[in-house]
C-alpha cells in the first residue's frame, strides 16, 4: 500500500516537472521571438515590445523564485557595498532576559559537616556573615489539578428552628463541577495559546484529571453565556470610534458532512477589536460587522468596502456612508514585489518610505490633531504629488508586476489621500492586520470550528483576549473578572477599558 502511494506520488510529481518544463521552453521560445521583433522595430512598436519583453523575463523569474519565495515585504539590497566584508560583525547572542514578573526563591547552600575544616591547615572554617556568591537560574512548577470540597456551614434558629445556610461560591454552570478558573484556564489555552481541546485533555490527563474533549467544550459554551453581553459591549464600543480598522480573513466549519470556508471580519480601534464570523466575504456580509457605522474605515482595496459605501451614498434613505481610507502598506507590499522585476519600481518604495517618516517624526516629537495635520501638508503632500506624477508617467503594461501595482494604487488613490483630511487616520491598516493574526495562528492549530455554536463561541473569544491585549490586560485576568462580575449580576458588561481604569 506505502508503495503505491509513492510511486503515485512520484508520477504526479513528474507530470507537474514536464509541466513546468513546458512553460518555461514556451516562455523562452517567446522571449527570443520578441528579441527577434524588437531587433528591426521601431517607435512605439519597439517600446511595446520592450514592455512585453520585461514581462516575460518577469514571468520566467517568478518561476523560479516560486520554490524559494522571500518575505513579500523585504527588499532586497540594489547591490553590496564595496567595504561591506569590511564591515564588523554585529555581536550574536544576547544576555539574560529580565524576568520581572517572576518571584524570586532564595535558596542558601552549605558546606557539609565534613567540608567545614580548611584544606590548608585543617582548621574550622567559619561563615563569612553577608558574603555569598550568587547565581540564578529558571525553575518550573508544574501545573496541577485539585478537587476543592466545599463545605456550606448549617445554622439553626434557638427561637424557631430555622436554618440558614453559607453561601456556596459562584458557579459557572449550576450544579456543574468544574469552576470559572478552570473554564477560563481553557479558553486561554485554545484561542490564546492555540492548543485544540484533544490536546488539552491529553495534557491534563498526564497530569492527573481525566476529562473529555467534550466536557471541556460545555465550559467554553458556558463562558460564552455568561460573556455575550460584554461581547456585543464591546462591538458597539468599536463602532462608536470616529476612525476604525477592517480586516477580514478565512475560517473552516467543519462539521457539517463536509468543510465548507467561512470568513472572520475584524473591526478595530485604538483600544479594542470585535470578530464576527461569517458564510459571505461580500458587501452584505461587511454590512453586518459593521452595521450602521458612517465614521471613516481604514482598509485594503478590498471591493466589498466600496460597494457598501457605494451602495449607502445610493440610498438617501439608509445610514449615511462611511468614507474610506485606504493602506499604504498594502500599496507599498506591491511595489516591493514588483522590485525584484522592475528596478524602477524602487522609487515608489522609496517614496513611500518618506511617507512613514514624517508619520515617526510625528509620534517622535508628539504630534497630533491639527499640528500633525499642517506637518503632513508640509511635508507629505509633495511627496504624494511626486508619488502620483511618477505613476502616470510610468508605462507598463497592466498584467506586469509594476503595472498591477501601479493599478492598485491609481484605483484607490482618493481613499490614500484621506489621511491628509483627518489627524486621526493612520498611514496604514497594520493594527488591524496584528490583530487578526492570533485568529490566523489559531485556524492553523485547529483548523477552524465544527458547529455555528463553535463560531459563535470562537468570535467572543478572540474579541475578548485580543481587546485585552489592545488594552495592555491580562486576557486570563480579564476573562475571569468578567466572567465572576457576569455570574454575579446576570447582564454585566464589563470592558477591558474599564476594568483597567478601575
Amino acid at each position: 500500500m506505502i508503495d503505491v502511494a509513492r510511486e503515485t506520488n512520484i508520477e504526479r510529481l513528474r507530470q507537474v516537472a514536464l509541466l513546468l518544463v513546458r512553460e518555461n521552453d514556451y516562455l523562452h521560445e517567446r522571449l527570443r521571438s520578441l528579441t527577434a521583433r524588437l531587433a528591426v522595430a521601431e517607435g512605439s512598436e519597439a517600446a511595446t515590445l520592450q514592455l512585453e519583453i520585461e514581462l516575460l523575463n518577469e514571468q520566467i523569474d517568478r518561476q523560479r523564485r516560486a520554490l524559494y519565495a522571500e518575505s513579500s515585504e523585504k527588499r532586497r539590497a540594489a547591490e553590496k557595498p564595496a567595504n561591506a566584508d569590511k564591515q564588523p560583525k554585529a555581536q550574536t547572542g544576547h544576555g539574560p532576559t529580565v524576568q520581572e514578573k517572576l518571584p524570586v526563591v532564595e535558596v542558601v547552600h552549605e558546606l557539609d559537616e565534613a567540608d567545614k575544616a580548611c584544606p590548608s591547615c585543617g582548621g574550622n572554617l567559619g561563615v563569612m556573615q553577608g558574603q555569598f556568591e550568587e547565581s540564578e537560574e529558571i525553575d518550573v512548577v508544574e501545573r496541577s489539578f485539585r478537587i476543592v470540597r466545599h463545605r456550606r456551614t448549617k445554622y439553626r434558629c434557638t427561637c424557631c428552628s430555622a436554618i440558614e445556610t453559607a453561601l456556596p461560591p459562584a458557579k459557572l454552570i449550576v450544579g456543574g463541577r468544574y469552576s470559572v478558573a478552570f473554564a477560563c484556564e481553557v479558553a486561554v489555552a485554545k484561542y490564546l495559546d492555540h492548543a485544540p481541546l484533544a490536546r488539552q485533555a491529553r495534557s491534563m490527563q498526564r497530569q492527573g484529571l481525566d476529562v473529555s474533549t467534550q466536557t471541556l467544550w460545555d465550559q467554553l459554551w458556558a463562558l460564552h453565556g455568561h460573556l455575550r453581553p460584554t461581547y456585543d459591549a464591546l462591538h458597539e464600543h468599536v463602532l462608536q470610534s470616529p476612525v476604525i480598522g477592517a480586516d477580514e480573513t478565512t475560517w473552516r466549519l467543519m462539521g457539517t458532512g463536509k468543510t465548507s470556508k467561512c470568513w472572520v471580519w475584524s473591526a478595530c480601534c485604538t483600544d479594542a477589536v470585535v470578530y464576527r464570523i461569517d458564510a459571505s466575504r461580500s458587501a452584505d456580509a461587511a454590512a453586518r460587522i459593521l452595521r450602521d457605522y458612517s465614521g471613516t474605515i481604514v482598509c485594503d482595496g478590498y471591493g466589498a468596502y466600496t460597494k457598501l459605501a457605494k451602495e449607502r451614498r445610493q440610498n438617501a434613505l439608509g445610514p449615511p456612508a462611511p468614507t474610506l481610507a485606504h493602506c499604504w502598506a498594502h500599496v507599498r507590499r506591491k511595489f516591493v514585489q514588483a522590485q525584484p522585476h522592475y528596478l524602477r519600481a524602487s522609487q515608489a518604495v522609496d517614496m513611500i518610505g518618506e511617507l512613514y517618516a514624517v508619520e515617526a517624526e510625528a509620534r517622535h516629537n508628539g504630534i497630533n490633531g491639527q499640528a500633525l495635520l499642517l506637518l503632513r501638508r508640509q511635508k507629505s503632500l509633495p511627496v504624494l504629488q511626486k508619488l502620483r506624477a511618477w505613476m502616470l508617467a510610468e508605462r507598463a503594461l497592466p498584467t506586469s508586476g509594476i503595472g498591477i501595482a501601479i493599478g492598485y494604487a491609481d484605483g484607490i488613490w482618493p481613499g490614500l489621500v484621506q489621511f491628509l483630511d483627518d489627524p486621526l487616520v493612520p498611514l496604514d491598516n497594520n493594527q488591524t492586520e496584528r490583530a487578526i493574526r492570533g485568529v490566523a495562528i489559531g485556524r492553523k492549530n485547529h483548523y477552524g470550528s465544527r458547529s455555528e455554536r463553535g463560531l459563535q463561541v470562537a468570535a467572543l473569544m478572540y474579541t475578548l483576549m485580543e481587546s485585552a491585549k489592545i488594552a495592555g490586560i491580562d486576557p486570563a485576568a480579564y476573562l475571569r473578572e468578567a466572567t465572576l462580575r457576569a455570574i454575579a449580576n446576570p447582564g454585566t458588561v464589563t470592558l477591558p477599558t474599564v476594568l483597567l481604569s478601575g
